[in-house]
């Protein structure tokens, strides 16, 4: 385990562990954190793992974790790479199994006033309307060809098919979309897996959850982004669901038996990885970005059962939900970035980590352009979650990234021990949040006791000057698997 005294405080926020910590580190590991969020970081084997990320080959400059780090596999989540495209790697274990999994939040037109005599008919609706749970699937079972259309194509699948409207896609992080995607790289297996999860939430930490903007932080942000305070919006968190899970154990699988013959050494076998331009490392890399593209049509599938659902509910008076953005925070991305002051193309890994592009990015909405990148931070579903913009910083310090949630301090299994699922419920209601999930054990593994405080996780990054605080949100009505 790592222990405090080895980190070296080299920012108010930001601590360091040096590569004379173990011989075959190639780069120190960085650490975003309070000393509150980092004591609790210490107790379980993020650092560890984070050091041992440090030992891949290619990577540059620094490993890096957020404050919403824990223990993930292989990579901790929360934990951020770039990997020279030349020489460097791509792990499996860097992505995650839920592949893009992500956030994406709907603005509507009306406030919590509007909105809460008809709360717990929308919470209900919402819950029928979009399919959660493991394994579940939903409405469409797709042919093998549609589906590989859906890999191939992403939210433009969805635009052509009429689940989306005009500018949805001009507001999800790449359009929606990865070009690198190979549904010939996808396995039967995984294809089986997802012909019938296209507009499913699944389990776990998903969710549906409408919310109010509850305080501005920057007005001038805010109204750029077209938030105001009272207003009612609705957060969406998902992945690839199980056909994203698949394409992570085939080419983990797949790596493992690779390893010898680049002759790859490494300190933990979950993070298998394989050169990028290796053929391995390439068919994995059009699998991840076909999953990818999987979660985003997913996504706004999911979109479009909320959008009928709030027409059925408020009528021509309840106006349309706008998509203000859509961000992955679990994938791999080729990026340009400045390393030792020079512009190289990295693979850039983000595991539980947001793209956090700052003011004029090229890559960021026009309408955004001259104040960032919007980035979605969701707490659980008792706490308040955010939106931020990238700020310059990013770009310096953490390759174009923040962090992506609350963070686990929890397991689940130790939820389930301590919290009683009647007793939460009610609790949640005495705060005036109604609950729609699909199984207690549900319910309980997600309870809010089980996430670190989303406040402190939001004000390290504000502080150390990656995102800036536009917006808190608090949730009127969680709808979970």
């Amino acid at each position: 385990m790592v222990h405090k005294e080895q980190l070296q405080r080299i920012a108010p926020v930001v601590w360091e562990l040096p590569t004379t910590i173990r011989s075959d580190m190639r780069v120190p590991a960085r650490v975003y954190a309070s000393e509150e969020l980092l004591e609790q970081i210490l107790c379980d084997r993020s650092l560890e793992q984070l050091i041992n990320v440090t030992t891949l080959p290619g990577i540059q400059e620094a490993a890096l974790v957020m404050p919403d780090a824990h223990e993930g596999y292989g990579f901790p989540i929360g934990g951020i790479a770039a990997m020279d495209v030349q020489e460097g790697v791509i792990s499996p274990g860097g992505i995650g199994y839920d592949i893009n999994c992500g956030v994406r939040l709907l603005v509507s037109e009306l406030t919590y006033p509007e909105v809460e005599p008809r709360l717990e008919l929308l919470a209900r609706a919402i819950s029928k309307a979009v399919p959660s749970g493991v394994g579940r699937g939903g409405r469409l079972k797709l042919s093998f060809r549609e589906l590989e259309s859906v890999l191939n194509r992403g939210a433009q699948w969805a635009m052509a098919e009429g689940y989306a409207e005009e500018r949805d896609l001009d507001f999800i992080e790449s359009h929606g979309s990865l070009q690198d995607a190979d549904a010939e790289a996808v396995s039967k297996e995984a294809k089986e897996r997802g012909r019938d999860q296209l507009g499913t939430m699944g389990a776990g930490n998903h969710f549906v959850e409408v919310d109010f903007v509850e305080k501005i932080y920057d007005k001038p942000v805010a109204q750029v982004l077209g938030l105001r305070l009272q207003q009612v919006v609705v957060l969406i968190h998902t992945g690839s669901r199980g056909l994203g899970h698949q394409v992570a154990t085939d080419y983990i699988r797949m790596m493992l038996s690779a390893l010898s013959r680049y002759n790859i050494h490494l300190p933990d076998r979950e993070l298998a990885c394989a050169p990028f331009h290796s053929p391995e490392g390439m068919q994995y890399f059009r699998a991840m970005c076909a999953a990818a593209n999987f979660a985003w049509a997913n996504r706004q599938l999911i979109t479009w059962e909320v959008r009928q659902t709030w027409r059925d509910i408020f009528g021509e008076a309840g106006g349309r939900l706008r998509v203000l953005y859509d961000v992955a925070h679990n994938i791999a991305k080729v990026e340009q970035h400045l390393i030792s002051g020079q512009p190289k193309r990295v693979l850039v890994h983000r595991k539980g980590a947001t793209r956090a592009f700052p003011p004029e990015h090229p890559e960021t909405p026009e309408v955004y352009r001259r104040v960032g990148q919007p980035v979605l931070i969701p707490g659980s579903m008792g706490t308040s979650s955010y939106v931020l913009v990238g700020a310059l910083g990013s770009m310096e310090q953490t390759f174009g990234s923040t962090c992506h949630g609350a963070g686990r301090q929890m397991s689940r299994h130790a939820a389930k021990r301590q919290v009683d699922a009647e007793k939460l419920r009610h609790e949640l209601r005495q705060r005036g949040i109604i609950v729609q999930a699909g199984s207690v054990r549900g319910l309980v593994e997600e309870a809010p006791i089980a996430y670190k405080d989303v406040d402190a996780v939001v004000r390290v990054v504000d502080t150390a000057g990656i995102a800036r605080m536009v917006a808190r949100l608090r949730p009127m009505a969680v709808v979970k698997g």
